[in-house]
């Protein structure tokens, strides 16, 4: 049954214009602001502002959060802040070793999740999944709230078939997804406006619009996940690229790893995702006589050391790549491995960027990302947010092969 039945009344909200969606998203890095903080912020005029504050208060998105009282003469200035039951969406994550779903409001924070591990299944099992997961979030909703939910995010690897040897994963497990239609057959079976993303970009996102996208508007931006990824941010906006794949840094090539458990690179060089992978990592404990029963109870041996100095090795250049080419000062690394891993592994890559680094250059910094595993349901969730509210929203979603699918957006509009 779809959504929309089980959910009568339900509307995905208007797209806002762009002077909106600017207001907003200053607003979301300030978290609580007067017209003329967002006039300044915004470079629009306090008339212009106090117009379009008044018209998100009545569409619900902005609410009042009191009087500034310290620092201030005359009448202490009124304050908005977002409304984080003004909106909220539903993001799915696609990978080739996990299915999450989970439904998230103008804030960023979850109202609800649902999570499924081991290898992804064909892709008519996986739709039916994500149906039920849909509808039993939306359900648990009350009805007021169901009308505020503006559409699907889905978050997934463009090319789910490719590389199955070197990610260690049986031939032919994932081609028939290379062909199926995911969003298209999702939109049918909920009746909801779907829009896709590659994963990486979309946990790119949810770093921008809830994590270190709050402070810094250029970064590039590393998830470690059964293969690895990565989304580029620039002036504050998520770049998908031509095809939409930038930054795909897991198929740049990169040295041989040195690890004895790693097959043979063809030609003499390997690509990254061969080596800064969690499909790597397995590899190599299986290669030792380990079999962690998950991610989150990997022991401290000297296994899992030996992988993360070769993951950092691996990082070294095209991190310094991406410095120089793009000119990032801020490289954020995330991923399905629990936190102490990923905090060693930035210690350790640290050093090995400066020690690389040319002279009279400096490297990128590094910072864990905000939302670990999760990251890319949460980004996912947030592109049907971010086409409403982020500024230039019409460049996100769309997969590979038609990249102004985003334009397409009539179920949003109505």
């Amino acid at each position: 049954m779809p959504v929309r039945e089980a959910a009568p009344g339900l509307r995905p909200l208007a797209v806002q214009p762009d002077s909106q969606r600017l207001v907003l998203q200053c607003l979301r890095r300030l978290g609580e602001a007067s017209r003329a903080d967002l006039a300044r912020a915004a470079g629009l005029t306090h008339t212009a502002v106090g117009q379009i504050v008044a018209r998100l208060e009545r569409a619900g998105l902005l609410r009042s959060a009191g009087r500034r009282q310290q620092g201030q003469r005359g009448q202490p200035a009124h304050l908005v802040t977002l409304e984080p039951k003004g909106a909220a969406a539903l993001g799915v994550r696609l990978d080739r070793g996990r299915i999450e779903t989970v439904l998230a409001d103008l804030s960023g924070a979850l109202l609800g999740q649902r999570a499924h591990d081991g290898m992804l299944p064909p892709p008519e099992e996986a739709l039916a999944c994500v149906r039920r997961d849909v509808e039993g979030l939306i359900a648990a909703l009350p009805a007021a709230r169901r009308r505020r939910i503006s559409g699907i995010g889905v978050a997934r690897p463009y090319n789910l078939g490719s590389w199955l040897a070197t990610l260690g994963l049986p031939p032919d497990s994932f081609t028939a997804w290379d062909r199926f239609t995911f969003g298209d057959e999702l939109a049918r079976a909920t009746g909801l406006p779907v829009i896709e993303e590659n994963d990486g970009t979309a946990a790119a996102i949810a770093e921008l619009l809830h994590g270190a996208g709050r402070r810094q508007d250029d970064f590039l931006y590393v998830f470690i996940g059964p293969a690895v990824g990565g989304g580029l941010v620039l002036d504050g906006q998520a770049v998908r690229g031509r095809t939409g794949n930038a930054a795909d840094i897991g198929v740049i090539p990169v040295a041989p790893s040195r690890l004895s458990s790693a097959p043979e690179a063809p030609g003499g060089r390997d690509i990254l995702l061969g080596r800064a992978s969690v499909a790597a990592l397995m590899r190599h404990l299986r290669a030792r006589g380990e079999t962690p029963s998950a991610l989150t109870a990997l022991p401290p041996t000297e296994a899992v050391a030996e992988w993360l100095e070769d993951c950092a090795a691996a990082l070294v250049e095209p991190l310094l790549a991406a410095r120089a080419l793009l000119g990032v000062p801020l490289v954020v690394i995330d991923g399905d491995l629990p936190a102490p891993l990923l905090d060693r592994l930035i210690g350790r890559l640290s050093p090995m960027l400066w020690a690389a680094t040319a002279q009279s250059r400096r490297p990128p910094a590094l910072a864990r990302g905000s939302f670990g595993a999760t990251a890319g349901a949460l980004g996912a969730a947030s592109m049907p947010l971010f086409l409403q509210i982020g500024p230039g929203a019409g460049r996100i979603g769309g997969g590979p092969r038609d990249r102004n699918r985003i334009g397409d957006v009539h179920a949003l509009t109505t």
